[in-house]
């Protein structure tokens, strides 16, 4: 599977966990309904686990990949509390999606370049200018 097809899978599925999020914000405390959705992401990930495991898949882990993987674990933890707090406050899907996703773009890109020394091309700057604008307009 190409990575551009794999991408687009990938927004879809955070786009259907955004929308969840926002529908279930008013129906549960946010902490309690961050911790479910952790716990069944928790289970999902186990059952893949166990499938690669079974199919005699190799299934690498280095100290290095867990210590980041609990950071990762950290901050979307963090992230998912921020978000049912985000559409409790009765924020829409249509608003508070896209500025925390192209927040987050932004932000990701911005570590990516100071700490992982990936260079921006004149396109990705103006595409990541683009973003900015955006999110601006979207706040106003």
């Amino acid at each position: 599977m190409s990575w551009i097809l794999l991408t687009f899978i990938t927004a879809v599925f955070f786009g259907v966990y955004s929308f969840f999020i926002k529908v279930s914000s008013g129906h549960i405390n946010q902490i309690a309904g961050a911790l479910i959705l952790q716990a069944v992401a928790a289970l999902v990930g186990g059952i893949s686990l166990l499938f690669l495991k079974f199919t005699n898949s190799p299934i690498e882990i280095s100290n290095k990949g867990v210590f980041y993987a609990i950071l990762a674990g950290l901050f979307i933890g963090l992230a998912e509390i921020a978000t049912f707090f985000v559409f409790s406050k009765g924020v829409t899907l249509s608003l508070g999606l896209p500025i925390i996703v192209a927040g987050s773009v932004v932000f990701g890109s911005l570590l990516g370049i100071l700490f992982l020394k990936e260079v921006l091309t004149p396109i990705h700057l103006l595409a990541m200018l683009l973003v900015v604008i955006g999110i601006a307009l979207l706040v106003k």
